[in-house]
């Protein structure tokens, strides 16, 4: 069984890039140690919008550095860097042969994305066909992802399954998604009715994996919730309180109806100080384990070997690609 997920090189993650996806494939790499597991930083899909190249190098040695002290295990993950293997550019541009112009223009992350843009890139348009390409390279079996990333796996399978029809072979494995409901999406702290990002307006929506206490204080404290003091799960009616709830049951593994029993009557000031102390204890280690893999970990040894095993992999499935579409003639 093989479990690839990728994220995108921003810098330091925030809770809802930990919560939604990394500690889910943390959680399955323990449970299922029989399982293969690859994770990819997609680098490539960084230039789909606007990029400074200094920033994203550093961003994407961050990336790296964050994700080892956050416990992956190169021993036991195939983390690699997606520039590195040219296998996804060149398999981009095959499947785009059989990707449908209305299938693209219908990704609502298109849609979202380029409302912001006076003029959206190609590259933002088609990317959804890369993230097709670093999926469907691998054989990958699940794929661990959030809820807002759904449309584009089903994107994944249909061209899968389209590429296999059309040219009569089983060349790709048709993928499952592996989607959490409780975590699948964390919410903005200073607007729950909005995805956590880093890339909003203010500081005060995202908590970085790597905010000091009084960041972390102040943030919560802050924090969106909605009238009453009540302490209880209502998505429609209360999204603020509703989102903390998640965050907290997330952070220490305890059902958020168990929550709602140990904070009823104790009104938000309280349930607030605690998730406070919850996320203080829970970031701290992080961030020291940051500095440690900092100083002493050698990043370059680490990408080389996880690089090359990716790399050997995508260029089986790649060949095969070609094969079927009569681009070999040897």
């Amino acid at each position: 069984m093989r479990v690839l997920t990728g994220i995108q090189p921003t810098g330091i993650p925030h809770l809802g890039n930990y919560l939604g996806v990394i500690k889910r494939f943390l959680t399955m790499q323990e449970k299922n140690p029989s399982y293969e597991y690859f994770f990819c930083i997609v680098n490539l899909h960084a230039l789909t919008l606007p990029s400074n190249f200094t920033k994203l190098t550093q961003n994407t040695l961050d990336m790296l550095t964050i994700l080892l002290a956050l416990g992956m295990n190169p021993e036991k993950v195939t983390l690699f860097l997606q520039s590195e293997v040219s296998a996804h550019a060149e398999a981009c541009w095959l499947l785009q042969s059989l990707s449908k112009m209305g299938e693209l223009n219908r990704m609502i992350q298109f849609k979202e994305k380029s409302l912001t843009k006076e003029t959206a890139s190609a590259s933002l348009f088609i990317y959804p066909v890369l993230q097709a390409a670093d999926i469907l390279l691998y054989q990958t079996d699940l794929v661990p992802v959030g809820q807002d990333q759904k449309q584009h796996l089903e994107l994944t399978q249909t061209l899968a399954a389209r590429f296999n029809s059309y040219y009569n072979q089983e060349v790709f494995t048709i993928p499952k998604p592996d989607i959490s409901l409780a975590g699948a999406k964390i919410m903005a702290l200073d607007n729950p009715r909005k995805k956590m990002s880093k890339s909003s307006k203010s500081s005060m929506g995202y908590i970085s994996l790597l905010d000091d206490a009084k960041s972390i204080e102040m943030k919560i404290k802050r924090a969106v919730t909605d009238s009453g003091n009540e302490v209880f799960y209502d998505l429609e009616n209360k999204p603020g309180i509703s989102n903390l709830l998640v965050i907290y049951s997330l952070l220490v593994n305890k059902d958020i109806s168990l929550l709602e029993k140990e904070y009823q009557g104790l009104g938000y000031g309280k349930f607030k100080k605690d998730l406070i102390e919850v996320i203080v204890s829970k970031l701290t280690p992080i961030a020291n384990k940051f500095q440690e893999v900092k100083e002493n970990y050698d990043l370059e040894v680490i990408l080389k070997k996880t690089n090359k095993k990716a790399q050997e992999i995508a260029n089986a499935t790649l060949y095969n690609m070609k094969k079927a579409m009569g681009l070999l003639l040897f």
